[in-house]
């Protein structure tokens, strides 16, 4: 990345102060919250496909991957409906309470959609999932209320970090232990529950990790709002602004809560000011984009190869999303705070963009090894490589094809390439969301505006990229109206986000610790 005038901007910024230690206790809960909706949230995207399409109500395998998009997008859809209302309510009985609420509901409706028998139920429990999991907001206010501004993007990092950990963890997850029976016959052969109900394990064993991030939430987990029409910030923000007032020694909590006065009440529309719209605007744009790759990739990766898939089973497409999952760590534990400091947030935002584009366009061109190395996949091991006339690679697990390990190869790069640009991507968009927030006071309407539009985009990104997946089959046309044409809807999103994201100004890199009045004036000047 290129040294810009902005990097040199952030640097002088975080000098200015040390870092103050993570509350690593509090912290903890959060890390479960996000860990376990990330985990739930992509747990069944392997297995989607394959688990569809053996419901009696389908009968076309072309429309498999649009009834796979419906229950894909059921809990995007639930989700995006009660994402406010359990904002609203954190703001009344607080943070804690809303948290647990929504980890017990995860656990319960996770283990129910493992009991799938008909497309009915699992279209019914994924909603009920979508409703419970509706605490990002919360969440990301609860680590808003904690931070002060020297520790603030370092612990507003870590939620897409777990995010992305979560997501690659979960997906392992549902492709290594979908129908066991099958796949672990000496574990699971003489199972009868597991034989009856093929895809319940992955399901159970989501549901118990997040039970036990429930049990660590109610131990762990402190309350971060005092309700009493009034708002609260810790202590550390207090000192770290220089202001101290006479109720500070009346609180003495763990936490030394402060309480500071009602500041005037600002609407959302003299919120959305033209730095925040376009923001808001990019961040629909690459976030459409991911929904529609992530639905699109285990489709892609089970679709048989002479359709431009890849033929892989669901063990196969698990590994797909195991391969990055050591890379989510050191990108986002190492790599991305360094480039963060040093170039500032919104170039990394503008390279991850630019990153994740060329991965849509180039993702489709694998299945063009995947034909070639057809017989292979499907386990038949060829004696020698169709494409380039080699003789098969002997190892430990089979002989394979060097069209079948250049695939892998390929593949294993391509999703590096994805999860480099995610990480750049999503991570930024989130403290660029909070660097737009006037004041820590609206930290949560900002926070809730940014989820609300992502879970829009989570609801249209799996119907388009579902029912352009299902066009293209149907359809015998060239390029770019085959396999590529869903992929190519991703690529021209995400490329109209990165020229878009160009028009945003530098102070995006900084908190704008302004107040209530500053934005109210502002919005009446605006308007008049």
């Amino acid at each position: 990345m290129p040294t810009t005038n902005n990097g040199e901007g952030a640097r002088a910024q975080n000098a200015r102060f040390k870092e103050t230690p993570l509350p690593w206790a509090k912290l903890s809960a959060i890390i479960g919250v996000r860990l376990c909706e990330s985990i739930n949230f992509t747990l069944i995207l392997p297995f989607m496909y394959k688990m569809v399409s053996e419901f009696d109500t389908i009968k076309d395998p072309k429309e498999v991957a649009f009834y796979a998009g419906l229950i894909l997008t059921s809990l995007s859809i639930c989700q995006t409906f009660s994402v406010m209302y359990w904002g609203r309510l954190s703001d009344k009985i607080g943070r804690r309470p809303v948290l647990l609420m929504g980890l017990f509901g995860d656990t319960v409706t996770t283990l129910l959609f493992g009991f799938s028998k008909s497309y009915r139920w699992a279209l019914v429990t994924r909603c009920l999932n979508g409703i419970c999991v509706g605490n990002s907001p919360v969440a990301k206010s609860a680590v808003a209320e904690m931070a002060d501004d020297s520790n603030r993007p370092r612990m507003m990092a870590l939620l897409p970090l777990i995010w992305n950990f979560g997501s690659v963890f979960g997906a392992a997850i549902g492709g290594m232990l979908a129908n066991p029976v099958e796949k672990y016959p000496r574990f699971f052969g003489d199972s009868v529950i597991f034989k009856e109900f093929p895809y319940l394990l992955p399901c159970l064993v989501s549901a118990c990790l997040t039970l036990t991030c429930l049990f660590v939430g109610i131990y762990r987990f402190e309350e971060t709002l005092v309700v009493n029409n009034r708002t609260v910030v810790p202590a550390s923000q207090n000192r770290q602004s220089g202001s101290r007032n006479e109720a500070t020694p009346l609180l003495r909590q763990q936490e030394e809560n402060v309480i500071v006065e009602q500041q005037p009440e600002v609407t959302l529309r003299q919120l959305l000011t033209p730095i925040v719209i376009h923001v808001l605007i990019t961040n629909s744009l690459m976030s459409i984009a991911a929904a529609m790759s992530d639905q699109l990739l285990p489709i892609f990766s089970a679709t048989e190869p002479r359709e431009g898939g890849l033929g892989f089973d669901t063990r196969q497409v698990g590994y797909t999303y195991f391969v990055s999952g050591f890379a989510v760590l050191y990108l986002q534990l190492v790599a991305y705070p360094r480039w963060a400091l040093k170039y500032g947030s919104l170039l990394c935002y503008q390279s991850g963009l630019k990153i994740m584009t060329p991965y849509f366009i180039f993702m489709p061109f694998l299945s063009i090894l995947a034909r070639q190395a057809e017989n292979t996949i499907l386990a038949l091991s060829p004696e020698k490589s169709v494409l380039l006339s080699l003789p098969a690679i002997p190892t430990p697990w089979g002989s394979y094809s060097v069209e079948y390990m250049l695939l892998w190869l390929l593949l294993a790069f391509l999703l590096l390439v994805r999860i480099t640009g995610n990480t750049l991507a999503f991570t930024s968009i989130n403290l660029i969301t909070s660097n737009t927030a006037p004041s820590r006071n609206y930290l949560g309407i900002m926070n809730g505006t940014q989820q609300l539009v992502m879970g829009i985009t989570r609801i249209v990104g799996p119907l388009i990229s579902g029912s352009a997946w299902s066009w293209s089959l149907k359809h015998s046309l060239p390029y770019p109206f085959n396999h590529h044409f869903a992929w190519l809807l991703c690529a021209a999103a995400m490329a109209i986000a990165s020229f878009m994201s160009y028009a945003i100004p530098d102070s995006v890199n900084k908190f704008a610790s302004g107040n209530a009045s500053t934005v109210a004036a502002n919005a009446d000047e605006r308007e008049e």
